[in-house]
């Protein structure tokens, strides 16, 4: 999959400039597709060229004027196909933080657990992000409610899948931190 598809997903949310985007790809995107800011607008600027989206001029006082993009019929349809699509492959996991674990044995044992003592810090503040944003999309509403009642629940169920991830990370990380403080305590 190229980013592509990722753009113009968060366009489905409405219009947005270049700026806007990259907010929603730092909030909701980036745990399953990172993008920079340079590659968004690189591909802002070929789904244009495409007719995939349009783009609109935004006159702005003390400020450069702002492009805001929005998808045109021909996106929606083929994002919907891409949508329908079964994925080619499962996804890969490719995370250097893995192999310097599988790697550990024979390291220091304080910067092995210093490294699992940093991903359990950012899993955790990815998760109170992500609840953050959970409890914005409910707006006092019960998860049932919202459900029932939204337009579009591919983003929540994309945020669930996120919590569940970070979740799993924080358990992960905390129970690598016991074993190795029980090796240590064992040798």
């Amino acid at each position: 999959m190229s980013l592509k598809y990722a753009v113009l997903a968060a366009l489905l949310e409405g219009e947005a400039s270049g700026y806007e985007l990259s907010k929603v790809f730092d909030v909701s995107l980036a745990n399953f597709w990172p993008a920079t800011p340079q590659q968004l607008y690189r591909e802002l600027e070929r789904l244009a060229q495409d007719g995939l989206i349009e783009a609109r001029v935004v006159q702005q006082e003390r400020r450069p004027n702002k492009r805001l993009f929005t998808l045109t019929e021909t996106g929606r349809r083929e994002l919907g196909a891409f949508a329908g699509e079964p994925p080619r492959r499962p996804a890969a996991l490719r995370d250097e933080f893995l192999i310097k674990i599988q790697a550990m044995d024979g390291t220091d044992p304080e910067a092995t657990r210093a490294l699992f003592e940093e991903r359990l810090s950012w899993a955790r503040g990815k998760l109170a992000r992500y609840e953050r944003v959970r409890e914005r999309f409910l707006d006092g509403r019960t998860e049932a409610e919202y459900l029932r009642d939204a337009e579009r629940i591919g983003p929540y169920l994309t945020l669930l899948g996120g919590i569940a991830l970070e979740s799993e990370t924080v358990r992960w990380c905390e129970r690598a931190l016991v074993i190795l403080e029980a090796r240590a305590a064992h040798t």
